[in-house]
C-alpha cells in the first residue's frame, strides 16, 4: 500500500545516514567495585603507537650571568669531634679535637701525631672548643684555646696560652688566661677569636643556669674581651670586667664584618617551651641580649632583639662564623649549623648593621653536622663536620674537613 511504501523509503534515508544520525544509546550501568576490580586485572593490548615526530631542539636555560660555581672536596678523614679551625702564616693549618687533642695540617695532609693534647674533661658538650692563633704568630707563636676540664670535684672552663716551638713544631703550655669559670655538660660555648682591634673575644655559655646570663659578675652567658696577656683592656664597657656583652644563652660563632669591624654572633635558642629561636646577633658593647627574659624577636627596654632568629618550630643549632673577603661570595657572612644540618650564607645591608638581605642554606643534609666555617688566605672555605659528636649519624669517613672553592 502507500503507507507501506513510505516506510520503506524511510528507512532507506536513516539507514543512509549512518549511526551519528540515530539516537544515542541508553546508558550503561555503572560497575560495582568488584567489576571495576576485575576490569582493571584484565591485560589488554596496547594500541599501536603514533608516528614519532621528528625531533625538535629543545633551548636550555643558561645559568644567570655571575652566578658563582661552588665545589666541595674531602680533604681530611676520620678526626673525632673537630671544634675549631685557624690557619698559620707558615702554612699549616690548625684544628682541635674535642677530646683533647689539637692536630695540624700540613701541605694539605693531616699529620698523624697531635701538635698538642690538653687534659680535658670531655663531658656532654665540653671538652677542647675554640682555638685561636695569635694574629703576630709568625713572632709569638703562641697559639689560644679554651676547654673544660676537672677541678675540685666538678668541672670548669679554662683559657690558656700555649707556645709553637720552632724545633719540634709541638705547643706547650704557656700561661692560663682565665680559670675557674663554671661548666656544664652542656651550654659551655667556648668560641675563640680576635677581633680586627687586636683583643682576644671568647663566648662562655650559661653552663646550664639562665639566670647568670644576667648577672654581670660571672662570667657565664656573657662574650667576653681579653688583652692577649690575658689582662683586662681598659675600654671595655664595665671597668675591671672581662664581660663585653651579656644575656646570651650558648653563643657559639663570632664574625667581623670587614671594613666596618661590626661583631656578629650566633646563639642557640631554647630548648622545651619556648622551643628553638636560635640567634644571630649583632653585638654591641655593653648591651644586653636578653636571655633568659626574652627569647626570638620579643623586645623589653634595656634588651636587644636578634637581626635574625630560626622561629618557634625549626632550629640551626648555630656555631662557628666567618665573613668572606674574597671571591663572588665577598661581604658574606657564612655560619655553620649542628641540628639544622647546613651552612647558612647571610646577607647584610652595609647601610643598616641590623637588616639582613637574604638567608640561604646551602649543603643542607649532605654532610650531616656542621661545626664551624673558616676562610684561608688563599679564600677557599674549609667547614667542619661534628658527627661524632654524640647527636649525629656518623659515617665510615667522620669526621672530615671539607675544602669549598667558590669561583
Amino acid at each position: 500500500s502507500r503507507m507501506r511504501r513510505a516506510l520503506i523509503v524511510l528507512a532507506a534515508v536513516v539507514t543512509a545516514c549512518g549511526p551519528s544520525a540515530a539516537a544515542p544509546p541508553a546508558a550503561a550501568p555503572s560497575p560495582t567495585r568488584a567489576q571495576a576490580t576485575q576490569a582493571a586485572q584484565v591485560t589488554t593490548a596496547p594500541a599501536a603507537a603514533p608516528p614519532t615526530p621528528a625531533p625538535t631542539a629543545v633551548p636550555t636555560t643558561p645559568p644567570p650571568v655571575g652566578t658563582p660555581t661552588v665545589s666541595a672536596e674531602v680533604i681530611a678523614r676520620n678526626l673525632d669531634t673537630p671544634w675549631a679551625i685557624d690557619f698559620a702564616p707558615d702554612g699549616r693549618v690548625f684544628v682541635s679535637e674535642r677530646p683533647g687533642r689539637i692536630r695540624v695540617l700540613r701541605d694539605g695532609q693531616l699529620l698523624p701525631e697531635p701538635w698538642a693534647t690538653l687534659d680535658v674533661a670531655e663531658v656532654g658538650e665540653g671538652g677542647l672548643m675554640g682555638i685561636a692563633l695569635d694574629p703576630q704568630f709568625a713572632q709569638t707563636r703562641f697559639l689560644y684555646a679554651s676547654y673544660t676540664t676537672r677541678a675540685g670535684g666538678g668541672i670548669q672552663n679554662k683559657v690558656v696560652r700555649l707556645r709553637d716551638d720552632p724545633a719540634t713544631n709541638k705547643g706547650a703550655l704557656d700561661k692560663t688566661l682565665l680559670e675557674s669559670i663554671p661548666a656544664a655538660s652542656n651550654h659551655d660555648g667556648s668560641r675563640v677569636k680576635f677581633g680586627p682591634d687586636g683583643k682576644l673575644y671568647v663566648t662562655m655559655g650559661d653552663a646550664e643556669q639562665p639566670q647568670q646570663a644576667q648577672n654581670r659578675a660571672t662570667l657565664n652567658g656573657k662574650i667576653l674581651r681579653l688583652n692577649s696577656d690575658g689582662t683586662i683592656p681598659s675600654d671595655n664597657p664595665f671597668p675591671d670586667s672581662a664581660v663585653y656583652s651579656y644575656g646570651h644563652r650558648n653563643p657559639q660563632g663570632l664574625a667581623w664584618q670587614p671594613g666596618t669591624g661590626r661583631l656578629y654572633a650566633t646563639e642557640h635558642g631554647p630548648s622545651g617551651v619556648p622551643c628553638c629561636q636560635d640567634e644571630l646577633n649583632f653585638v654591641e658593647p655593653g648591651k644586653n641580649y636578653g636571655w633568659p627574659t626574652i627569647t626570638g624577636d620579643a623586645t623589653r627596654e634595656g634588651m636587644v632583639s636578634p637581626i635574625r632568629q630560626s622561629g618557634a618550630t625549626a632550629t640551626w643549632a648555630p656555631s662557628g662564623a666567618t665573613f668572606i673577603t674574597k671571591g663572588p661570595w665577598a661581604g658574606s657572612l657564612l655560619f655553620a649549623g649542628l641540628r639544622g644540618a647546613a651552612l647558612y650564607k647571610v646577607g647584610l645591608d652595609p647601610g643598616d648593621p641590623r637588616k639582613v638581605t637574604s638567608f640561604e642554606a646551602l649543603f643542607e643534609r649532605q654532610y650531616g653536622r656542621l661545626r664551624d666555617i673558616a676562610e684561608a688566605p688563599d679564600g677557599t672555605l674549609y667547614l667542619l663536620t661534628s658527627n661524632q659528636d654524640g647527636r649525629g649519624q656518623p659515617t665510615a669517613e667522620d669526621d672530615r674537613i671539607i675544602r669549598v672553592t667558590v669561583k
